[in-house]
Formats: structure tokens, sequence, C-alpha cells
């Protein structure tokens, strides 16, 4: 038999947890559609995501090597698809609504800037009187506003639901909505699952690059409490397994002590709280997803030693900043220039302004094609 939507929407009623997110029960969109015949709304979210062009330009976004130094380092779609991964695992256990959870963590980062997150900082201050820029925003209002491929609408239309899990910086907010109804003070399940994934994926796979790229050792590592959890776990596992396969077989396991403590603590916290529905999640007197408070002891060092030894060593950092120098440069060329800009943003000039339009339009390029601009437009030192 032929599952239908109706039959979707039965099993999630059937099957999933008092406080999990619905897709019969969606706040639904903002412009009216006929319901899909097969897939329930936050399928049709998911599906609506990977096939978006701002999906597919995060390919050619940095995560923390510039795009083009070497062809295995992450790039923003390969973390975004291991933090899926990792959000659906954490969403099938906890017995809440996979495709929302896999529908927020695929569009947490269609709004982020070229060059990672140091091109986050630079527009953000070359927008500090117009508004600023935040990715989390900017990825709302892609699949709100510029995403232009729809001939009933601009944007994606998505659920509310998906909309909400986007604004994770937002919903902490005191008395924040996102159309008029409460995204916080604790996000649903689904969006909290998002948010753990996010840091899940980076803190396992970013160490993988700093190794790939030689600028951190294993007997760096070796140091920190958390990889040698994971390491002596893999040696258990793989007791003759070579120096280069240990090295990837700890690197997953990584992924796995911290989906293990999230699962732990949210277990028990579930059991003492015992919501009965998407409300009391996000009206809980704490968080219901996150890692415990032993466990953020030894990611602590850890998380610390990326910052120094990685982020912000000076291969990469000396990096980023070349490249966001000539985004900054960029960015100020098209304001000086905005009939240099795409077609779609020019239209957008009288409804948004010069200064979000080009934001938008800087936001949207890709490491490669910021690049060519650069070159095109001899923008240089």
């Amino acid at each position: 038999m032929i599952e239908s939507r109706s039959d979707r929407e039965a099993l999630e009623e059937n099957t999933l947890a008092p406080y999990a997110a619905l897709s019969a029960r969606s706040r639904g969109r903002v412009h009216l559609e006929a319901k899909a015949s097969r897939r329930a709304d936050f399928q049709r979210d998911c599906d609506r995501i990977t096939n978006s062009r701002c999906f597919r330009r995060l390919e050619y976004k940095t995560q923390v090597f510039v795009i083009g130094t070497q062809d295995h380092y992450r790039t923003r779609l390969t973390h975004t698809m291991e933090m899926t991964q990792v959000a659906r695992t954490l969403a099938r256990a906890l017995r809440v609504n996979e495709d929302l959870a896999a529908a927020i963590s695929l569009a947490h980062d269609i709004g982020h800037s070229p060059f990672g997150h140091s091109g986050e900082r630079a527009l953000d201050l070359l927008m500090v009187d117009h508004g600023g820029f935040d990715h989390n925003i900017q990825s709302l209002r892609w699949v709100d506003v510029l995403e232009e491929t729809y001939p009933e609408f601009n944007g994606l239309n998505l659920t509310w639901e998906v909309r909400a899990g986007l604004c994770k910086h937002i919903s902490k907010q005191p008395g924040a909505d996102l159309d008029g109804a409460p995204i916080g003070p604790w996000q649903m399940m689904e969006g909290q699952i998002a948010d753990v994934a996010d840091d899940i994926a980076y803190q396992a796979h970013d160490a993988e690059d700093g190794l790939d790229a030689g600028l951190i050792t294993l007997d760096q590592l070796r140091e920190l409490e958390l990889w040698r959890l994971a390491e002596n776990r893999a040696k258990e596992l793989y007791p003759r397994c070579d120096e280069r396969r240990l090295r990837y077989s700890t690197v997953r396991m990584l992924f796995t002590l911290q989906v293990e403590d999230v699962l732990t603590l949210s277990a028990k916290r579930l059991k003492k709280r015992n919501p009965a529905s998407v409300y009391e999640v996000m009206n809980a007197p704490d968080r219901l997803v996150c890692f415990s408070s032993e466990f953020t002891k030894i990611l602590k060092p850890y998380r610390t030693f990326l910052y120094e030894k990685m982020y912000f060593h000076p291969e990469v950092a000396d990096a980023g900043d070349h490249a966001v120098h000539l985004m900054t440069r960029l960015f100020e060329h098209y304001l000086k220039h905005p009939e240099d800009l795409g077609a779609k943003a020019k239209k957008r000039l009288e409804i948004e302004g010069l200064h979000r339009t080009v934001c938008d339009y800087v936001a949207g390029c890709t490491d490669r094609f910021a690049f060519e601009e650069c070159q095109k437009y001899q923008v240089t030192e």
C-alpha cells in the first residue's frame, strides 16, 4: 500500500511523544497552499530547502578553511549534512518529529555569509548603523523573502515551526514571538535538538580537519580528556586498528559520546518534567535537550583548544582576514556602484534600501563568487 499524507500524519499521532510537534497540527504557512498528497508538511519543508538555490550555495561557503585550499575539508554544506544526521538520530531516540528537526538543521546556515564567522562579524560591523547582521536572522530572511523560485510567493513558504526553529537567538529574548505566536523562553524539542546537533557536529569534525591541515597534532589532542575518552573507546572496539584508522574511529566516537550524553540527560529531564505538549516544553523550568554539567566540564577545555590552536591559528586567521578584507572592499564597491548588483537585488533597492540590499547580496555570495566579483571589479588591497 502506498502511504498518503494522512497516513503519515496518523503515524506521527500514534507513535511520537506527546511533546512532539505534529505535522497535522502545524500553525501552517504564511501563504495558503493546498496540502501535498503524499508528504507531510515538515517532510515537504525538507524537500523545499534541499532543492533551493540558497541551500546549494552552502557547498562553496567556508566552514573553517577558505574554500579551495583542500578537497576534503568541511564546507558549510557538509557541516549541515552531518549536523542533520545527528539531529535525526536525537529526534528519533527522543520520539519527536524527525522531519522537523531535519528541516531546521538543513536551513540553519542558509543565511551564513562567505568566509565563515569572520565574514559574519565583518558584515555586522558594516551594517552597525543599518540593523546589523546575524546569520540566524538572515537564514529566516532567505526562506521568507529572498529566495525567488515559486510563482505564487517569495521565499520557500515554510511552516511556522521550521521558521521558529531558525530563531534560536531571538527565542531567548523575553516575549519573543514569530507572527504573533511565542517562540520561547525555550524552543520546541525539535529546535533544541537542532541547536545541540550543530555543536556536536562541529566539535567532532573540526578536529579531523585540523589534523588533516597539520594545525594540530594527535599528541596535543591526547592531552584533552574528551579526546582520550573517545580514543580509548575506539581502541576497545578496534584493538588491532592502525594509527590512521584509529584517528577516524576516534572522531566518530566523538559524535557517539556527545550524542550519548545528550540523550542520557534529556531522558532524565523528560522523566522529571513529564511535558504533555509542545507548550510545556517551551515553558519548562529548564532546557530539556543539552549536555550534562559533567560533560560540559570535559567539553570546555576541548573547545578552548579548538579556538586557540585552530580557529585562531595564524594560517587560518591570515587567510580568513585576507578574504574578509576583500569582502569588505566588495561591499563598499556595491554601495558606490549599485548598478553592479545582480538583477534581482537591484529590484529590491527601493523596498529594502541600499545597505540592506547590498548586505543581502554579499551575504548570499559564495566564497568563490565573492573572489570572482573582486577580480571583475578590480577590488584588491
